[in-house]
Formats: C-alpha cells, structure tokens, sequence
C-alpha cells in the first residue's frame, strides 16, 4: 500500500482509508472481518463521525469490536468528525469538546489522530473552534485537525483563530462525480455546465496550502448517488472502459476506479465506505496502479465530462 503524509502534521498515512459509516449492523465478527482484511491489504487509516449510526453508533460497534488491540494502537490512524446535529450544524466549543469525549469513549481509546469539522457552519465562531482545538490538542486528546466539505475561504475563516494546522479536507469525488477536477479543465467556457465553479477552487488551493484531499463517495455518482461500477444505463461507455483497463492491468474495474483518484497529482486520500472485505482488496490494490495519462482522461472523457 502506497502511503503519503497528511499534509504536514508528518503523519504517513495509507493511501485508502476505511470508512466506517455502514457498519452499525454488523457482527463484531464481520466487524473485525472487514478492519482486519484492510489491515493485511495495507491500509492503516479508519474514518469514523460522531453522526454515523446516529448518535455515535458506528464508533461504539468498532470499540465494542474491538478490532484493534490496544497494543496496536499506534499501528492505526484513527479520525472522526464533529458538527452535523438533528436538524442544524454545531461547531461551538461545547459540542466539539462533548462530542469528542463521546466519541473516545465509544471508540475505546485515549485519543483521536485526527479530528474534522464535518460540515461548514455558517454560525461558526472561529474563536470557539480554536478554543476546542488547543484543549483537545494540549490535552493530548486529538493530535491533529482538519475539515470537511469547505470551501478555501472557509478554511481561511477558520485560520484566522486557529493555531494548528488544518491538514485535511474530505471532499466529494469520483470518476462519476468529478466536479472537483472538471471544472478546473473547462474554466472560462460559455455555456457549458460543466464550467460552474462548485467548490471554488479547492483543489488548487489545497495543493498550494499542503492540505490533504481525503475523496468520499469514491465509487457513488451524483445524486440522488448509487454505485456506478455496473450501471450501464447511465454509464455504459464508463463501464466499457473500466473493464478494458482492467483487463489491460490484470485487475478489476474496482481497483481501476480507485486508481483513477491516485493518480491525480494532489496525492488525494481514497475513503471507501463498503463492508465488503473483497471490494476493501480490490480498492487497496488499485492504489498501486499507476495509470497513464491517456488512460486518465480516457476514464474521464468515458464518464461524460468534457474536454473542450
């Protein structure tokens, strides 16, 4: 398993990260099943919020598993989020620091390697997150920081307070769903939707501030989302292509997909979030692929999305 550093907090992490949002109705068996197969598949790094599951329910099944001994513990990275509540988004400094007690204990360790604002807050009080972050930091309960789905200058916004670094960013992105790189390719054109600026520059601007790119929804398309790998109503030419290279790299069009994100220079983080432990091989392997160029934007072009 390829590894690389979350940006510069100096921690070398898998390329693909476990998701562990579906696994509330699993087994400790399957549980323990699935986090072990990714272990032996090289992947070190498991994504965890105090939302999935309802109220801190998944991280409770993996502490109630216990698929890492505490032994172990600094053989993984383990990182959760905080901030999505019933109804409304909270980022004060209460709820983070509450949330993350909950999430420790749930979890069955003494600390969190990374902690991610889930979601911007439009209510967010900067000072409050800072306040939050160097307790937990100085308190040896979280060793690092990041966010989720915001855009630069809302991470700007955070900076202005926040004293550690902001080392992450999980994004939405997959060959299906590729506004992330697909607008950058299309910038300037009249016409063309393609040329919306979603997310207003991210990409660019993560690369340029040393943040990490983690992807979820690495396999979806756009909503109301699904899996594309099989859908050849939608994306039959898609399909087409992934079982070519597949062919061509003596692998699955799984590991393909997957390697269609790694190749990107950024240097992104894949989350997978299946509970199957043979599509966690198969997403493991396909970080090893190095894919061309041609084939990239062949993947890219076969997906729908436009090269001007």
């Amino acid at each position: 398993m390829e590894t690389v550093e979350l940006g510069g907090s100096g921690m070398v992490v898998s390329r693909v990260v476990l998701g562990l949002m579906r696994i509330k109705q699993l087994t400790d068996a399957e549980i323990r099943e699935l986090v072990g197969t990714a272990r032996e598949a090289g992947v070190t790094m498991f994504d965890h919020a105090d939302i999935y599951g309802g109220s801190h329910g998944c991280e409770q099944r993996y502490g109630d598993a216990q698929p890492v001994p505490p032994a172990e513990r600094d053989q993984v990275t383990i990182q959760s989020k905080v901030g999505i509540r019933a109804g409304f988004f909270d980022s004060s400094r209460e709820h983070i620091l509450s949330s993350v007690e909950q999430s420790l204990k749930a979890l069955r360790t003494d600390y969190l390697d990374l902690l991610l604002i889930h979601r911007p807050d439009t209510l967010v009080e900067p000072d409050e997150v800072a306040a939050a972050f160097d307790e937990l930091h100085s308190s040896g309960k979280v060793g690092a920081f990041g966010v989720s789905n915001h855009t630069p200058a809302q991470m700007e916004l955070l900076a202005k307070s926040v004293r550690q670094p902001l080392v992450a960013n999980q994004m939405q992105f997959s060959i299906a769903n590729a506004a992330l790189v697909a607008q950058g390719l299309a910038a300037n054109i009249t016409g063309l939707d393609q040329s919306a600026d979603l997310d207003l520059g991210v990409l660019d601007y993560s690369r340029l501030k040393d943040i990490t790119i983690q992807t979820w929804g690495s396999l979806q398309k756009p909503p109301p989302g699904g899996v594309f790998l099989g859908d050849r109503e939608n994306y039959p030419e898609l399909n087409d292509t992934l079982d070519e290279l597949a062919q061509t790299h003596n692998t699955t069009p799984t590991a393909i997909a997957i390697a269609w994100i790694a190749r990107h220079p950024a240097r992104m983080q894949v989350v997978i979030g299946t509970t199957n432990p043979g599509r966690v091989r198969e997403s493991a392997a396909g970080a090893t692929i190095d894919l061309t160029r041609e084939e990239w934007y062949r993947l890219f072009t076969a997906a729908g999305h436009t090269l001007p």
